[in-house]
């Protein structure tokens, strides 16, 4: 890559007069030596996927194996449907959009990772509903996966998505600030922006620990993906009126890395601490496994 911070693929992108998800597809096009149109084509079937998830996830009651988590997505899609919602229809239907794919990854069913398995809600929700709600053509929604990917990809590199590794900062954090990302390109923010939005997204999950009850990824991640969906949002609006961040978007994401480092491992995807660590968590551990999880 000719980048690996988000200033230098910024800058790159302000110098070649190109939005980030160009640089990024041909980035892709010059590693492995396939057509912008194959590249392309590629990242549409990704695109399927999403949207087939969001689609089963808010028209069904999507049930987990553990039986703990599902259902929600459907109540939240209902109800922002019937003009209900105090965010308004863009911001719900994002969120019941993230719910519904976290819950289809919690039912076993088929997912993207961005970047995870456990924050796989929070790019496609915010995506498929921009793109209802403002009626952009799906080619342009597959264009913009690629700036949140250049985002992702910066942030795997100089830190870390990983629950296991980082806390839930770093799986949610990673994607919110990929979803924001997106969003500001698709709106016509400059590539400064983009990264902005990043930072913006980013920084507001610094220090979210990763406590899966029962060691599933359902109990509070599913959640967690609905708040992300709605955060980036937030940080891509943030962006678009001009709002910067005091400490630039690169010293965030390092800074994420050594939350991730300092933060206990019992906070780190090991359902040893924080919400895990309750007694109804440890209840709903006893009832799944017995004696012999721990």
């Amino acid at each position: 890559m000719r980048f690996s911070t988000l200033r230098e693929l910024s800058d790159l992108a302000a110098t070649e007069n190109k939005p980030i998800s160009q640089i990024m597809i041909e980035e892709q096009m010059r590693e492995t030596g396939e057509s912008r149109a194959t590249i392309l084509s590629k990242m549409g079937l990704q695109f399927e996927v999403m949207e087939e998830a969001v689609e089963q996830g808010v028209t069904a009651t999507v049930r987990s194996h553990s039986g703990l988590t599902g259902g929600d997505a459907k109540k939240v899609y209902d109800y922002q449907k019937d003009g209900k919602s105090v965010l308004g229809s863009q911001a719900a239907l994002a969120m019941s959009m993230a719910l519904a794919v976290s819950e289809v990854n919690a039912a076993m069913g088929r997912v993207v990772a961005t970047p995870t398995a456990g924050s796989c809600g929070i790019l496609p929700g915010v995506l498929v509903s921009i793109g209802r709600v403002h009626n952009i053509p799906k080619e342009t929604l597959i264009q913009s996966m690629f700036t949140a990917g250049a985002i992702g990809y910066v942030i795997a590199n100089n830190a870390s998505i990983s629950g296991a590794g980082g806390g839930c900062q770093a799986e949610t954090g990673s994607a919110t600030a990929m979803a924001a990302g997106s969003v500001v390109e698709l709106f016509g923010g400059t590539p400064e922006q983009v990264i902005i939005s990043a930072g913006l997204a980013l920084k507001n999950v610094l220090g979210l620990v990763c406590d899966p009850v029962a060691g599933l990824v359902e109990v509070p991640c599913i959640i967690r993906n609905g708040f992300a969906a709605v955060a980036a949002l937030t940080a891509a609006d943030m962006a678009l009126a001009g709002m910067k961040s005091v400490i630039p978007p690169d010293e965030v994401v390092s800074a994420m890395y050594h939350v991730g480092r300092i933060m206990p491992v019992e906070l780190r995807e090991t359902a040893l601490g924080g919400l895990a660590d309750t007694p109804t968590a440890k209840a709903i551990e006893k009832k799944l496994y017995g004696n012999e999880f721990r």
